[in-house]
């Protein structure tokens, strides 16, 4: 199945323009559901919005957002309000800037995504926009409207494509004084630093993300599938049809998946079964004519 953009538009440096789709590069997918239940019936629970003085549940055609600008006031604003200062999406990324990848602190780095040319004719426009920027070893700094928000977006280069990363704004990013100021500045001695930097020569090694498994995630998954129940015999078939969950691998699914590959064998069943001799065809001759013999002489 082919991917879906989260956003489509155009990609502009100056006069160069190509059509371009932007994809989501992480997934969340792999993550095992949880919901709050009733301990009782198992049955999902729901959540109700309740005015926090009177206790009385609120619609949803009640609800309205409310901002804060003192301790316990807040302004309402509706939602007609909010679509009206709204930025209008241009669906255009303008790339406004470049400069160096290194210079951009990683703290600013928020959701990676993958930029790629959209059809066929503009596929020149963008390699020419790319191989430029591998070549100068430059990123790209520009503006999108994604979600009704502007956000500053990063680009550069990334195997056929780009990778377009959203960055943070600045007041989103906390400074570090407020933690290390008062930090020691420690004086390790030199055979410290020199047994540090064997440990880490000793433990140096390419990175490579297959190494690291979320253990936990594991061991939820693992626990989950101990006391779900087993299929009913018969009922443990997919059923035919079933919607395909792509290239991105269902967790859930998968552990249906496993759980129903599971046959359970009864200590009744395990045990071999007992070959029985059938006599030879003379022998079940005599046994038939015996048989005939006494019901006839039932019937006299």
């Amino acid at each position: 199945m082919a991917a879906r953009a989260n956003w489509k538009g155009h990609l502009r440096l100056s006069l160069v323009s190509c059509a371009v789709g932007l994809y989501p590069a992480v997934s969340s997918s792999r993550e095992l559901k949880c919901h709050t239940i009733n301990r009782e019936t198992g049955n999902r629970l729901k959540q109700l919005m309740v005015d926090s003085v009177t206790g009385d549940t609120v619609e949803r055609n009640d609800q309205v957002k409310g901002c804060e600008i003192a301790k316990d006031e807040l302004v309402p604003v509706e939602d007609d309000e909010l679509s009206e200062i709204a930025l209008e999406s241009t669906h255009t990324i303008n790339i406004e800037a470049f400069c160096k990848r290194d210079e951009v602190d990683e703290r600013y780095l928020d959701k990676p995504y993958y930029l790629a040319a959209e059809d066929k004719i503009s596929r020149e426009a963008f390699a020419v926009i790319r191989d430029a920027m591998k070549k100068k070893g430059m990123a790209g700094l520009g503006r999108i409207v994604i979600y009704k928000r502007e956000r500053v977006v990063l680009l550069e280069p990334y195997g056929k494509g780009l990778l377009a990363t959203l960055l943070r704004y600045q007041d989103e990013v906390r400074s570090p004084t407020a933690y290390f100021e008062d930090m020691p500045e420690g004086d390790p001695t030199a055979e410290m630093r020199a047994l540090a930097e064997e440990l880490i020569a000793r433990s140096t090694r390419k990175f490579d993300p297959s190494k690291f498994e979320d253990r936990y995630e594991a061991a939820l998954i693992a626990l989950v599938k101990g006391k779900a129940p087993k299929p009913a015999k018969g009922k443990g078939k997919a059923k035919a049809g079933a919607p395909s969950s792509g290239n991105v691998v269902n967790l859930m699914e998968a552990l249906r998946r496993s759980i129903d590959s599971e046959k359970v064998v009864s200590p009744a069943k395990a045990q071999p079964r007992k070959t029985e001799t059938k006599p030879s065809t003379p022998a079940r001759k005599r046994a038939s004519g015996k048989a005939t013999a006494g019901r006839t002489r039932k019937a006299a």
